[in-house]
């Protein structure tokens, strides 16, 4: 028997399913699509970045105690120190502005680690690596002044990389580790997973901008905004400025040609895997939907104006589920859909920043 299919203490694994369900609506919906232990893997691996995440968005710790807590937390995932001895550190200093699900999870390190520490060494290797480049690229980014933007966006594509493209990345080695048959498009995948990574958070980034702003944060490039005549320093919620809009419209069309390659990303995975392929559509048709919105109210002043309804989420679930597995409809609805937005194909490199391809890859969809 593999030993990714050993479980470990069921009241664990129950903690696992009820504290996801908790601390995010969303991923509660998605992972379970995921097919078992797959779905189980997925499931810790969200709750260990959630624990970094909550470490990052701490308001009343020191940047010197973040970074700290960021180290051992690193440590615990790869079984360098006690996960008791992290949560016992942690939990009576976070910020009580974390939900109470957050601080329970927190609380409950060791448990999530136990679960963890239980995978097969592949998948384990994939979480560390996951959890160490993101706990330290979050680090960095909380110890530089961002209330104004990021300098340009290669420093957009590098923070993209290290809160979403190293999730693709992960995701993708666990979905190689499941199957032999994704295994064998492992090379392919890597190099689109960050793509895939970078589109959803841009289209994070470009709805939540008011909400950030209101936390003295922004993700924006200033360079990119600067080159349309757009100051970041001085624009509010709700303007109608439009140099402004056309900066906006210029990363839309950034995100829509990484979305576009989240698609082709999704269609190397093998038919046959229903649950990998909805996991990933869900996700990619979502953030097309949201770009629609953001692209037909570019002057916005909340997020709640531009959030796609439910109706529209069940019907995006509804034909996802349809046509799972046929690559050729898939592709025409993308295109129908993503039509509207600016942009063109990406002629360019998102590899990992820092790695030896990055001058090679070229993302054309």
């Amino acid at each position: 028997m593999r030993d990714d299919l050993l479980l470990c203490d069921p009241n664990d694994e129950a903690y696992q399913e009820q504290i996801l369900q908790g601390v995010s609506r969303t991923f509660a919906l998605t992972i379970p699509v995921l097919p078992w232990p797959l779905s189980r893997v997925v499931s810790n691996a969200y709750l260990l970045c959630r624990i970094a995440d909550t470490i990052e968005d701490a308001k009343d710790l020191p940047l010197s105690r973040k970074r700290e807590f960021s180290e051992m937390f690193i440590n615990v995932v790869s079984g360098k120190q006690p996960a008791q001895q992290f949560a016992e550190r942690v939990s009576p200093v976070l910020s009580k502005d974390a939900s109470d699900q957050e601080h329970d999870l927190v609380a409950h390190t060791a448990t999530v680690i136990r679960i963890t520490h239980s995978f097969n060494s592949r998948q384990r290797a994939a979480l560390e690596t996951c959890v160490r480049i993101m706990a330290q690229g979050m680090t960095l980014y909380q110890e530089m002044d961002v209330s104004h933007g990021l300098k340009d966006q290669e420093d957009m594509d590098r923070y993209c990389y290290h809160v979403a493209g190293v999730v693709g990345t992960m995701l993708t080695e666990l979905f190689c580790d499941h199957s032999r048959e994704i295994d064998k498009h492992r090379e392919q995948l890597m190099q689109l997973a960050v793509s895939f990574g970078q589109g959803l958070q841009m289209t994070n980034i470009l709805k939540d901008i008011w909400a950030d702003q209101q936390r003295k944060m922004c993700w924006l490039p200033v360079e990119v905004f600067r080159q349309y005549g757009a100051d970041l320093r001085i624009l509010a919620p709700g303007t109608q400025d439009e140099s402004f809009a056309r900066a906006l419209g210029h990363l839309i069309g950034i995100a829509r040609s990484h979305l576009a390659n989240a698609l082709r990303y999704t269609l190397l995975i093998p038919a046959g895997e229903t649950g990998i392929r909805r996991f990933c559509l869900w996700a990619l048709g979502m953030a097309v939907l949201t770009l629609r919105k953001i692209n037909s109210d570019r002057s916005y002043e909340a997020g709640k104006r531009i959030k796609i309804s439910r109706r529209s989420v069940r019907a995006t679930i509804l034909v996802c589920n349809l046509f799972t597995r046929n690559d050729r409809i898939l592709r025409y609805l993308f295109n129908l859909t993503a039509d509207a937005l600016p942009g063109k194909p990406l002629a360019g490199q998102f590899a990992a920043p820092g790695s030896d391809n990055r001058r090679e890859n070229t993302w054309i969809v």
